[in-house]
């Protein structure tokens, strides 16, 4: 179950949670389910820096981060996705139980690896819009960037903000919220 095949057979979100799961690294989107693989150690460096980074900043506040593997399943009317984005901030915590996270986050962070780059770029980030994520990151460890978008009132992800080398990258949600991209990448 690779992200590049596009003749697989569509699924329910039904039969995907009857599925016999022997893998926990399941995300469902658009009916297709896709097993993620192991990160990479960079790839993994970014998650743990930037996670710090929100860990601090949200100390004693209303909202909370989770890191991948957390399970977030979204529904958008009869539509159900389950996603395991690889940054995950929650304000309406009344989604959170035992096992996931059933609700719209109000920010999503995906770093890109070579084999999810298409998906974060367009089925999630498609799936994030339908659904309603405020603020998407998408980060290239490759490139060195950042990428924030933006939702705006049409229900569109705004052009991205990008930063890059020795940028401050902001979030537009939080906006009291910045962090040095030059301690993202440092291993």
């Amino acid at each position: 179950m690779n992200s590049n095949d596009s003749t697989k057979k569509r699924i329910s979100y039904e039969e995907f949670e009857d599925m016999d799961k022997t893998e926990d690294n399941l995300e469902f989107i658009n009916g297709i389910v896709y097993i993620q693989a192991a990160p990479s150690v960079i790839h993994q460096t970014v998650v743990t820096n930037l996670s710090t980074e929100f860990g601090t900043y949200f100390r004693g506040k209303s909202c909370r981060h989770s890191v991948a593997p957390f399970d977030i399943v979204l529904e958008n009317g009869k539509e159900k996705n389950k996603v395991q984005p690889d940054i995950t901030v929650i304000c309406d915590k009344s989604g959170l139980n035992d096992n996931n996270y059933v609700g719209t986050p109000a920010l999503v962070v995906e770093v890109l690896s070579p084999s999810t780059t298409s998906k974060d770029y367009i089925e999630k980030m498609d799936l994030y819009m339908r659904c309603g994520v405020r603020e998407y990151w998408i980060i290239s460890p490759k490139s060195r960037t950042v990428e924030v978008f933006t939702l705006e009132e049409n229900r569109m992800f705004s052009e991205p903000r990008i930063y890059s080398k020795e940028d401050i990258v902001t979030s537009h949600l939080f906006q009291d919220f910045s962090v040095d991209l030059q301690n993202l990448f440092i291993i």
